[in-house]
């Protein structure tokens, strides 16, 4: 079976930084893209970056390009998001997905097969 656990975030102050994590059980990791995601109340999932399977390539959105690191770590099967610069728009729930047998880097997520359950993130001004 396969699940998606997401663990760290919690909150942070304007400028602060904070790691979220996501460990992937049933999944072929090191053929698979990982992406993170966000959805803010009121509004529509947003991507927010994505790592190839072997972490050769990635993708960042414009908000976060510059302050997030997206990296992974195939002997854990986990994926990581550093957040640093951060800023209260970046205030949402936070969501790994996974996309399995991908050699791409898909940042559109009806393209993921598995998701995780989100971990929340806030910034406090």
């Amino acid at each position: 079976q396969v699940r998606l656990v997401e663990s760290g975030g919690g909150l942070a102050q304007t400028g602060g930084s904070l790691r979220v994590s996501c460990v992937t059980f049933g999944v072929t990791f090191g053929a698979a893209a990982m992406g993170w995601f966000r959805q803010s109340p009121g509004k529509e999932r947003e991507f927010v970056a994505v790592i190839s399977g072997r972490g050769g390539s990635t993708i960042y959105a414009d908000s976060v390009k510059g302050r997030f690191t997206i990296s992974r770590d195939n002997a854990r099967n986990t994926v990581y998001l550093q957040m640093t610069k951060l800023k209260p728009e970046d205030t949402a729930i936070y969501f790994c997905a996974a996309k399995s047998f991908e050699i791409g880097v898909p940042t559109a997520g009806g393209a993921y097969d598995f998701w995780g359950s989100g971990i929340p993130v806030t910034v406090s001004s």
